[in-house]
């Protein structure tokens, strides 16, 4: 599994409604797409849950590299993306863990991501092995985090070269309704109180949602 995410901020006052007749007229493009895990047209606008931008940021869980590949450099679909607003840089993580949650048959309304900086040093007992405590602690939080009845999907991935752990989280309510679901406190250790950034979700296309891992991927 592979992650990948572009961000395009957009002015103050670009109307929103643009993209949403961009992703209503050509989302379902990639519902069957070979490869892809899922994608998810996210956007965020200006004054709403706290963003202070107008951003259109599509987030992808790949199963195959390869078509990745063809996506952005094959003629596969980034090139609409570059033609009509330039090329933004292409954020991308290695997977680490994914989960299905209870609400993967509904349709996910909403999004968030944390974005956390790896430590410099999270090995304070030189054992080499700091990082992968760090990372089976958070394999857990992402197993109690899509326990919560409202989640679609939850994904944890690493970038090693900024050394930047990514938490994404798919569910079926907006910010709104999913904020004050219920949790079990017995079990549930992670929260969504920390997320970076909050998104609308337009549309998804999961032509291999059923092909993504389950638990973590090694």
């Amino acid at each position: 599994m592979y992650a990948k995410q572009y961000e395009l901020t957009l002015p103050a006052d670009y109307d929103m409604g643009i993209i949403r007749k961009r992703v209503a007229a050509g989302g379902h493009v990639l519902d069957d797409r070979a490869g892809l895990g899922l994608k998810a047209y996210l956007i965020r606008e200006r004054g709403q849950q706290g963003s202070p931008v107008n951003q259109y940021a599509p987030f992808y869980l790949w199963n195959d590299t390869g078509a990745m590949a063809g996506f952005l450099v094959g003629g596969g679909g980034f090139q609409n993306i570059v033609r009509d607003f330039g090329r933004p840089s292409a954020l991308h993580w290695t997977g680490l863990a994914c989960h299905a949650g209870p609400a993967r048959g509904a349709v996910p309304r909403s999004a968030s991501r944390r974005l956390t900086t790896v430590p410099v040093d999270p090995d304070p007992e030189r054992t080499g092995l700091g990082l992968s405590a760090l990372i089976a602690e958070e394999c857990e939080q992402l197993a109690d985090l899509a326990r919560r009845p409202d989640v679609h999907t939850a994904a944890l991935a690493l970038d090693p070269h900024h050394w930047q752990l990514l938490r994404f989280v798919l569910r079926a309510g907006s910010e709104d309704t999913t904020k004050d679901a219920p949790t079990n406190t017995a079990t549930d250790t992670a929260t969504e109180a920390d997320a970076t950034e909050h998104y609308q979700v337009l549309h998804l296309s999961a032509p291999g949602l059923a092909d993504l891992p389950e638990g973590r991927t090694w």
